[in-house]
């Protein structure tokens, strides 16, 4: 093309806007997204995992900012660093580089220095005038009290233990949890205005709530009733439920369990009360499972643990009769669809006691007469808004049907008290929309380094199989402020400048301001795509041109 029979580029006069904005020879744009990182996307706490890596990598002043991060979501970090089974490290696109982040490692960190440090939550909304029931103080229930007292509504807690804190309590021993730990973070959730009553089990719920005037009541009832099996001549056998060791443990009963002792079962209470008896005194414990070690539905971490502190187990075995001073059990072997049948083959194991743990299933009798109340399978039936078939009932945590971890609770109870709130304003929270999903063939992985994932230290062997004393340690600062910087930030910007470098355009915008983001300037922008190719998190992506 000419102009005047010159070249239609020499014919642009510099400074016009012509010679100066380019933007109109592209055919794509970049933009910057914020895709859902897959440790978010896993997090059934429902925490903006990324969100508060990002802060904790300031380190100092950083990491109180990360730990608010993490409580707007999860009021229970210290506890959750130690217990949760992080499904987000599972998920984590830095396992495909060197090893995944150790988020859980430093969750319990940032939990630990705000217990040190004395940080405070948020200061509750003004009161609104209205009053909030909840049966139960495990995770799920003090989630929910948390979220609903910060929004200003009066909440009692209605306990029938002794002491708060339901499963995490009375089924997670002191060596995995220390008790100081549990009731700091507890009295910090009361501090909030959280009216809490223990020994106070809920028999009649209709009754209670109308005594009490409540507007709204949430279920958090956990599953504190153990599932028993028939083993025949078990009456002369000294045998005990799982549930009932760990409740009497925690409330320092230490029953006489013998120096040999068999532990029936496979999930991770079966594992607890096998390394609770060795504590006790018990000589060699064993776990008797019916299914192989990869079948055993207990945590893998859990399973190490316990065999580092010399557990035994017995696979593809199962209790077929119990007598005075031994069992006698028969071998089982897995048929064509993995299921394990009965081999007729037997062999006596000595035994001073059984310790069964078998499952558990949640207390629902307080619902009988409660009308629309849908019960399945020992569980209740609640719609999306959380709520059960009768109106203003809400439930949550081992009671409904889903897995059942400390941390779904705690996401349960977090859902729970915004679909509380808005039923109380006569509204109704809409499911959040899908977000594209930020994976590892997204991030640019060259930009980074090995760095090889920092573990948590633990107990010698010698005190953690004779004391309650915990037996995972956390991380000093050094290797926690390392850890939280190996986050590779998928899907969301974190400043890195690399698109404002590489840009032969200057058409990069950077931020004027703490909070600002980054943006294109589409009058120089030839849609090169070199910003994109060069983001090391896969945070800006090339999409068609608008004409």
């Amino acid at each position: 093309m000419a102009v005047n029979g010159k070249p239609f580029a020499i014919t642009l006069e510099v400074g016009s806007s012509l010679a100066n904005r380019t933007g109109d020879w592209r055919t794509e744009r970049p933009v910057y997204v914020h895709n859902l990182p897959p440790c978010n996307h896993a997090c059934p706490a429902l925490e903006d995992i990324q969100g508060w890596l990002y802060e904790a990598e300031a380190g100092g002043d950083g990491y109180e900012r990360a730990w608010r991060h993490i409580v707007a979501a999860n009021p229970i970090p210290a506890i959750m660093g130690r217990i949760c089974y992080h499904p987000c490290e599972s998920e984590c696109n830095r396992a495909q580089l060197d090893e995944a982040v150790g988020i859980n490692s430093v969750e319990r960190f940032l939990g630990d220095e705000a217990l040190k440090r004395g940080w405070e939550f948020a200061k509750p909304a003004a009161p609104t005038g209205k009053r909030v029931l909840v049966v139960g103080s495990g995770p799920s229930g003090l989630s929910l009290a948390y979220h609903l007292a910060l929004r200003g509504h009066h909440v009692t807690i209605r306990e029938q233990a002794k002491q708060a804190g339901g499963m995490m309590r009375y089924g997670i021993p002191s060596y995995r949890l220390p008790r100081d730990i549990l009731d700091g973070e507890i009295a910090r959730i009361l501090s909030l205005g959280v009216e809490l009553e223990c020994d106070a089990r809920v028999e009649e719920l209709e009754g209670a709530i109308r005594e009490g005037g409540f507007d709204a009541t949430f279920l958090a009832v956990g599953a504190h009733i153990a599932k028993h099996a028939e083993i025949p001549g078990g009456a002369a056998s000294h045998i005990i439920d799982a549930v009932k060791l760990l409740h009497g443990l925690a409330e320092e009963e230490k029953p006489q369990l013998g120096r040999r002792v068999v532990v029936y079962g496979g999930g991770n209470t079966a594992l607890d009360a096998a390394r609770s008896a060795k504590r006790l005194g018990a000589a060699d414990p064993v776990i008797v499972y019916r299914r192989t070690r990869e079948r055993m539905p207990a945590h893998p971490s859990e399973l190490e643990e316990a065999e580092a502190e010399g557990i035994a187990f017995r696979w593809l075995s199962t209790i077929a009769e119990a007598g005075p001073g031994q069992l006698r059990i028969e071998k089982m072997a897995l048929d064509e669809k993995g299921f394990p049948q009965p081999t007729g083959e037997f062999e006596d194991l000595p035994a001073d006691s059984v310790v069964l743990a078998l499952g558990q299933d949640a207390d629902l009798r307080l619902l009988e007469g409660v009308s629309g109340i849908e019960i399945e399978d020992h569980v209740v039936r609640v719609d999306d808004q959380m709520m059960t078939g009768h109106a203003g009932l809400f439930a949550g945590g081992d009671m409904v049907p889903s897995e059942r971890t400390a941390a779904i609770a705690i996401g349960h109870g977090a859902r729970a008290a915004r679909c509380i709130d808005a039923w109380l304003r006569h509204e109704y929270v809409p499911v959040d929309p899908p977000r594209k999903l930020a994976g590892f063939a997204e991030v640019n992985p060259w930009y980074y380094s090995d760095a090889p994932r920092r573990v948590r230290p633990q107990l010698e062997d010698v005190r953690r199989q004779s004391t309650f004393e915990e037996v995972v340690k956390g991380l000093d600062d050094d290797s926690a402020l390392f850890e939280a910087r190996r986050c590779l930030s998928c899907g969301n910007c974190f400043s890195c400048d690399n698109c404002f470098g590489v840009c032969p355009d200057n058409a990069v915008i950077k931020p004027g301001a703490d909070g600002e983001l980054y943006s294109f300037d589409l009058d120089y922008c030839k849609g090169c795509g070199l910003c994109a190719a060069e983001c090391p998190c896969g945070a800006i992506e090339m999409v068609p041109e608008e004409i």
